[in-house]
């Protein structure tokens, strides 16, 4: 039963700052190597990278015995693709794009098995050790942790009713389609995108649930951690790659000018 106690959920509930990094590369390799680096989370996308159900559970198998949770991104708000990545042994979800309390509802109970909800049951899938965690579906609910992702301007209309639906462990704020819903297409450190984050953040934590927010500019993570953001993902496995290979390969052009 101890397989199924969900440090994240634990460490949110807590209170416990939990710094992450996002992982678009889908591969279960990179993710091996950032899983043990330091990072309490990492995110697992399968919205906006070329990830499928296959492939996520290479992932998480990569990641067993990691010092770093599994946080997975469903490419939407439902009830198959859930269930799917659930039965793999994802614990923790990011559902993006949510806007109203009654899809922050539907989230919870795609989740969830009767009463609750409407999980799918599967007697021996990865979730539950392959049957052999005794008593996995009774206890399953209540270990899943589950956070939403507001990013548009409806979102932010129905923010404190998303945030206080039960179930939902957090929120997360989505930093790049909201600074374009808001009128600033690519530029999620405008003022005034920074200004609607913060007050958001301020919302979220006024409802009593969890604030979450990305970003790779190190500045502008730590001000929203100051904020109160309490899950807050500070880069990408991109970001990393491109940036230390284009600063390995200018330190070096440098040195050896001409050749």
């Amino acid at each position: 039963m101890d397989r199924l106690v969900n440090p994240f959920k634990q460490a949110l509930k807590s209170g416990r700052l939990q710094i992450g990094l996002w992982h678009s590369l889908s591969s279960h390799l990179v993710v091996e190597i950032l899983a043990d680096s330091g990072f309490d989370w990492i995110l697992i996308d399968t919205e906006h990278a070329p990830n499928e159900v296959p492939m996520v559970l290479a992932q998480l198998q990569a990641m067993s015995g990691a010092t770093a949770h599994a946080v997975v991104r469903p490419a939407w708000n439902d009830q198959v693709i859930i269930k799917r990545l659930l039965d793999v042994g994802a614990q923790s979800l990011l559902i993006p794009y949510v806007e109203t309390e009654e899809e922050a509802k539907r989230a919870v109970q795609s989740t969830r098995y009767p009463p609750e909800g409407f999980r799918g049951f599967a007697s021996q899938a990865r979730a539950s050790r392959y049957g052999r965690i005794k008593g996995y579906h009774a206890a399953a609910n209540a270990e899943i942790c589950l956070l939403l992702q507001v990013e548009t301007k409806r979102g932010l209309e129905n923010l404190e009713r998303i945030a206080r639906v039960e179930g939902v462990d957090g929120v997360f704020v989505g930093p790049g389609d909201l600074s374009a819903a808001l009128g600033y297409l690519g530029e999620p450190n405008h003022p005034e995108v920074v200004k609607t984050i913060d007050e958001a953040i301020r919302r979220i934590k006024d409802a009593g649930s969890v604030p979450g927010i990305l970003s790779g500019d190190a500045q502008l993570a730590q001000h929203y951690i100051e904020q109160g953001c309490l899950f807050a993902a500070v880069g990408s496995d991109i970001g990393l790659l491109a940036n230390g290979a284009e600063q390995l390969a200018a330190k070096f052009r440098s040195q050896n000018p001409g050749r």
